[in-house]
């Protein structure tokens, strides 16, 4: 079983940052793409960034300049730096991962439980 753990959401003034991780644990064999969505009230989830496992970086329009996708593969981990933060950036968000559970399985999505992100002064 695969589970993804997120850390780091809260509560922050506009401008400021906020460092959002996901950890990847279980039993697995390959994680290709990881990446973090967030959904507002009354909207749809939408993607926010994504990283593949060689690096290449993909994000939503509204957060690029301030937002950075990282991922440490060693340690099966995705870190969304966010930084001049917004309150329309407030939201839940959500780490995905496309796994593999063994060699000969198909990859499939994982997601997190999700953390609030609340943007205001």
């Amino acid at each position: 079983q695969v589970q993804l753990v997120e850390s780091g959401g809260g509560l922050v003034q506009p401008g400021g940052s906020l460092r959002l991780s996901c950890a990847a644990s279980g039993s697995f064999f390959s994680i290709s793409t990881m990446g973090w969505y967030r959904q507002a009230p009354g909207k749809q989830r939408e993607l926010v960034a994504q990283v593949t496992s060689g690096g290449i970086r993909n994000y939503v329009d509204s957060v690029k300049g301030r937002f950075t996708i990282s991922r440490d593969n060693a340690k099966s981990t995705v870190y969304l730096q966010m930084d001049s933060l917004k309150p329309e950036d407030t939201a839940i968000y959500y780490c995905n991962a496309n796994v593999q559970t063994t060699w000969y399985t198909s990859y499939r999505d994982y997601w997190g439980q999700g953390t609030q992100v609340t943007v205001s002064s």
